[in-house]
């Protein structure tokens, strides 16, 4: 009708005409799907090859394990002879320290040593002018000079007082107020040589020498400078000119428990303890020596005993106030089963080796002592039983094993009772 709106329709599509097919994917779509395909199948084989040639290895292992045994590392145990030793940390202690100081007054005159010298006893050190001293001593000797010959002339005079009171010439008094006179002037020269001695004394003192053989330290005076005797500061108190070190021998002070003293002073009796002195790290000797003097008392703060061992010292390793490890060798166990420490395997507080027999590794309990340089002491098994050294992981009781002479690699963990 006029006026009215006609609503367009949508044709519905004809039921007996086919739909329009698709368009297929451009080709370089279709190249790079392909691509990824091929790599994630790739992938997936890869991984599935390496699973399948881990489950492949293990089965070989185990089946190795179970039909021709465990490999291992073995040793024999032996019969032979361990030390026991006492372990601490000791400082290198010189035998004498001399620490010099000045004993006349005036100026350094000049140095003899050098710094880090090896000096002997007697060897000039310092010179301290001694001029004022050498004046004393000139003085000193003329008035001993002079009291000698008021001496000689006293006693002259009493020599002709004797003859006269012989004849009864003189009063006896007077003979013996001479004598007394005498003996006055032997006084004084007595003590006109004393006190020429004591200038001696004091003029030696500007010459110093080296009272012990030792190391010199660094210098600590100039020529020029002046001192004085028994001269302090107020930081280290009285002033050293020189310190001089006995470095041979040379001592170590290191500490034991008190629970060892005894074993300790009980061997002491019959032989002389060996000591020997490591490095810091305890793997390179150092120096070896005696034990020389225990101390008269224990430390109650630590419940410990100094103990000092003597060094020959003769090619200069150990140094004054070094700290150092120390072991003392307190006696010697012989005729003792010796086994590698490392054999020796823990279950809580049982001890226990595998003891290889007839191809079999037989779980032995043992008691195990001194441990030294790799070596164990036990009890519980005989010499020459072939013990294994490695593969503990994989042993157990009644195992079979093959013993290899090729390092085995293990697992360094202990291993425990099955």
């Amino acid at each position: 009708m006029p006026g009215d709106r006609t609503l367009e329709e949508t044709p519905s599509p004809d039921p007996d005409v086919p739909p329009r097919a698709e368009l297929p994917p451009p080709p370089r779509k279709r190249l790079l799907a392909w691509i990824g395909t091929l790599l994630a199948a790739a992938a997936i084989g890869y991984l599935t090859f390496r699973f399948l040639q881990h489950q492949r290895n293990t089965g070989q292992a185990s089946r190795a394990g179970s039909v021709g045994g465990v490999v291992v590392n073995a040793a024999t145990a032996k019969r032979g002879r361990i030390g026991v030793y006492l372990d601490a940390i000791g400082t290198v202690t010189p035998v004498y320290t001399a620490s010099i100081t000045a004993q006349a007054n005036g100026i350094v005159n000049a140095v003899h040593y050098r710094e880090g010298q090896i000096v002997k006893k007697g060897d000039p050190l310092i010179d301290i002018d001694p001029r004022f001293y050498q004046a004393q001593v000139l003085q000193a000797q003329g008035t001993l000079e002079r009291d000698k010959g008021v001496l000689a002339q006293s006693r002259m005079d009493l020599e002709r007082f004797r003859e006269a009171w012989a004849r009864n010439a003189i009063p006896r008094q007077q003979f013996e107020d001479q004598e007394k006179i005498v003996l006055q002037n032997e006084g004084q020269v007595k003590s006109d040589e004393g006190a020429l001695a004591f200038a001696l004394v004091q003029l030696s003192y500007t010459h110093i020498t080296a009272p012990i053989d030792g190391r010199v330290g660094l210098r600590l005076v100039d020529p020029g400078n002046v001192v004085s005797a028994n001269q302090v500061n107020q930081v280290t108190g009285t002033t050293s000119l020189v310190v001089i070190t006995q470095i041979r021998p040379i001592t170590i002070i290191f500490p034991i428990a008190q629970d060892d003293l005894s074993e300790v002073r009980t061997e002491m009796r019959h032989r002389s303890l060996a000591a020997y002195a490591y490095d810091r790290t305890a793997q390179t000797r150092i120096a070896s020596g005696t034990l020389l003097a225990v101390d008269n008392q224990v430390d109650t703060t630590t419940g410990t005993v100094k103990l000092r061992a003597q060094f020959a010292n003769a090619d200069d390793r150990l140094f004054p106030n070094q700290f150092v490890n120390i072991r003392l060798l307190v006696k010697t166990l012989t005729n003792v089963t010796l086994v590698p420490s490392g054999a020796i395997q823990h279950n809580g507080p049982i001890a226990f080796v595998y003891a290889i027999e007839n191809g079999v590794a037989h779980m032995r309990t043992v008691k195990p002592g001194v441990a030294d340089a790799g070596k164990a002491a036990v009890e519980g098994i005989r010499p020459g039983t072939l013990v294994a050294t490695s593969s503990f992981e994989r042993l157990q009781d009644k195992a079979p094993v093959i013993v290899s002479a090729k390092p085995v690699a293990s697992n360094p963990a202990e291993s425990t009772a099955p």
